[in-house]
């Protein structure tokens, strides 16, 4: 297997005022360093975690919720899929002397930021995904901002835990848009690959359930998701301490930018 794709995008950053990483699709990076992790996201979603105990901490930057229908041929395909992304995350993370117990995760991103996304629905699957995701795991979510219709830039401090994330209009960021209309368009040939691969099989066999129900169209069972909070937590505006809010609660109202 190809080595993993860690993030490898390092400057400074004169907004925190110390090293940062940014991170594009299918990247991630763990670290115990006091350094910011900057990325942006529009469809996309990225899993904080963090251990408090041992001072470390990680993100990623998924593009898709599932692994595909297909073996991924390089590890940075793998990566597209949040099942992978969120693995390798938490895996490395441990690597470092973490402990799944100890992890705390703060997410964002899965926005419908064009119009035609929202009959995909790529960023509420990517949303839903990842909620399920760190449930069966049972890592708490502490903090998320997810969906809505506005690209974010999200910065993450690995060795504190603290997350801030910034709305951005789409004329911001025209590589989000170039981005978002490429994975709408693989999304869609995908799509339509598996619903000709669904017809070709069943010209060969069908298989029924009870009731007279395809084994297929039958009802899937559900999955509760472990711990979901009563109501969604806040996370940190960009910039809110310029803007005279209080710095004593890590959790603070998202605004536009």
């Amino acid at each position: 297997m190809s080595a993993l794709p860690i993030a490898t995008n390092l400057y400074f950053d004169n907004h925190f005022g110390r090293r940062g990483v940014k991170l594009l699709p299918n990247e991630f990076y763990t670290t115990r360093e006091d350094m910011v992790l900057v990325t942006v996201l529009g469809s996309c979603v990225a899993a904080c975690i963090h251990d408090r105990t041992a001072g470390i901490g990680g993100m990623n930057h998924f593009m898709l919720p599932d692994d595909g229908d297909q073996p991924a041929q390089a590890t940075s395909d793998s990566m597209r899929y949040g099942a992978y992304a969120m693995e390798v995350l938490i895996n490395e993370l441990i690597k470092m002397g973490g402990r799944r117990e100890r992890f705390e995760a703060k997410v964002f991103g899965g926005a419908a930021v064009l119009a035609g996304m929202t009959t995909i629905n790529i960023g509420d699957r990517n949303s839903e995904f990842v909620r399920r995701y760190l449930g069966l795991e049972k890592i708490r979510i502490v903090a998320e901002d997810l969906q809505g219709s506005h690209p974010r830039k999200v910065a993450f401090m690995p060795d504190t835990g603290q997350a801030m994330v910034k709305k951005l209009r789409l004329q911001q960021e025209p590589t989000v848009a170039e981005r978002e209309q490429e994975l709408a368009k693989q999304v869609a040939e995908a799509r339509a690959a598996r619903h000709a691969r669904a017809a070709r099989e069943r010209g060969h066999v069908e298989l029924f359930a009870a009731g007279g129900q395809t084994q297929a169209a039958a009802q899937k069972p559900r999955i509760e998701l472990f711990g979901a909070p009563a109501a969604k937590p806040r996370v940190e505006l960009f910039g809110a301490s310029a803007r005279g809010v209080s710095q004593s609660n890590n959790a603070k109202t998202v605004e536009e930018a």
